[in-house]
């Protein structure tokens, strides 16, 4: 597949898109949340040596953003107890936190994380609560890796909409998943390539930053691409149950493909809605997408040709690929979505580069930070994944990942590669 630039004005490293071949959750815009604070972290997996390094996680396990922090738990876990049962020099001790999906329980667990010793963190799972934590980590000089955390604004440096830095590079956080903006321009990309529609609408949530994000950088690819945008419409946290007017508008304006930067609940009610109308265009989404099929009550059959960017097909035929499908299949009685591979990734990724900076686990965590943040944005570091399609990813000095995204789309109630 052929890489391109997204942005030309960040580094020759920074994520190039192309346009082939995309699983969801994540990356997130985080929503409020209600309850106590963090709960206990689990710990449970392979035994590791004594003198492993610390690792903390931080996500939802419970509420309603829950399948993405168990699924990043999960992969995390499968990774560290793979890493520990090899036995080599370097080991693994995970602790994952619930946040519930609220910022301000995760700085509580981040600082709970903090007490029990932790020297490096994945996480957080989502957008808001991993804007509040990257700024606590940034201040300790503690290494962030996170999994799904994609708002420019979680690893800061960028010019706002007015040309200003309102949030200063935080240089220890880095994403294995895509920022925003790339999303939003690698799928208008897709869609331009692949001549998927001529009449484009957009229906996006106006109150989180993930799906404004990836809306605006959408729309000035479009443009430049010369795509007709003929409807753009929104919605609230507060109203988002009724689709009729945003429906209608796309309808009546003939749109025959409706991108949807949005998570896959308004998506569900989104497209029952639309059936009841009669309204059938192609559906194009991003990684919120993902997790479509599993919303209770829904009928999935109207998940049908629904496509989407992602850079994790779980029925990919590569064999890395199977052998995480099926031992995440067996230990938790599920298929993994995007956001258990990109954990995944994130705790080899560190292993390797670990092993790479030569740092070793009775360092203070400062002094691991400063590594680990000398070696991932080194010309020389390069990291294979489950999320990279079979290519090497890279790391710019922005904390941005360099990475292959793939399309998917939903055929017989599964997820198939969209080009296979």
């Amino acid at each position: 597949m052929t890489n391109m630039n997204l942005n030309p004005q960040m580094s020759r490293r920074t994520l190039i898109a192309g346009a082939t071949a995309l699983s969801a959750a994540g990356i997130l815009a985080g929503c409020s949340g209600d309850g106590d604070t963090a709960s206990a972290g689990s710990t449970a997996g392979t035994t590791a040596a004594a003198g492993a390094f610390k690792i903390g996680g931080i996500g939802p396990t419970t509420g309603g953003a829950a399948i993405y922090g168990n699924a990043v738990k999960n992969g995390a876990q499968i990774a560290v107890d793979e890493i520990n049962a090899e036995g080599g020099d370097v080991q693994f001790e995970l602790n994952f936190q619930d946040d519930e999906n609220d910022a301000e329980r995760s700085v509580n667990a981040y600082n709970n994380l903090k007490d029990w010793g932790m020297q490096i963190l994945v996480g957080t799972v989502t957008t808001t609560p991993c804007v509040a934590v990257s700024a606590e980590t940034n201040t300790d000089n503690l290494f962030q890796l996170t999994p799904s955390g994609s708002s420019t604004d979680v690893i800061g440096g960028f010019e706002d909409a007015d040309g200003n830095i309102s949030i200063p590079r935080k240089e220890n956080v880095f994403q294995m998943c895509f920022t925003d903006p790339n999303q939003g321009a690698a799928s208008a990309q897709y869609i331009s390539e692949q001549q998927l529609g001529t009449k484009i609408a957009i229906i996006y949530n106006i109150s989180d930053t993930y799906s404004t994000g990836i809306y605006n950088s959408f729309k000035a690819e479009a443009a430049d691409l010369g795509l007709e945008i003929v409807s753009e419409t929104s919605f609230t946290e507060d109203n988002q149950t009724d689709f009729s007017v945003q429906l209608n508008d796309a309808k009546n304006a003939g749109a025959d493909l409706v991108f949807l930067p949005i998570y896959y609940t308004p998506i569900s009610l989104l497209l029952t809605q639309a059936n009841q109308m009669g309204y059938a265009p192609k559906w194009f989404g991003v990684d919120g997408m993902d997790g479509l099929l599993t919303v209770e009550g829904f009928d999935t059959s109207l998940a049908e040709g629904c496509m989407l960017l992602t850079p994790f097909v779980a029925t990919a035929e590569d064999e890395a690929t199977k052998a995480f499908v099926g031992t995440y299949s067996e230990k938790f009685g599920e298929t993994p979505n995007q956001f258990a591979a990109d954990a995944y990734d994130c705790v080899y990724a560190l292993k390797q580069a670990i092993e790479t900076a030569g740092v070793s686990a009775d360092a203070d965590f400062t002094e691991i930070c400063d590594a680990l943040v000398e070696t991932f944005t080194s010309s020389d570091f390069a990291f294979t994944g489950l999320t990279t399609a079979g290519e090497e990813a890279t790391w710019a000095d922005t904390g941005e990942i360099s990475k292959q995204p793939m399309g998917m789309v939903i055929q017989g109630g599964v997820y198939m590669p969209l080009d296979a």
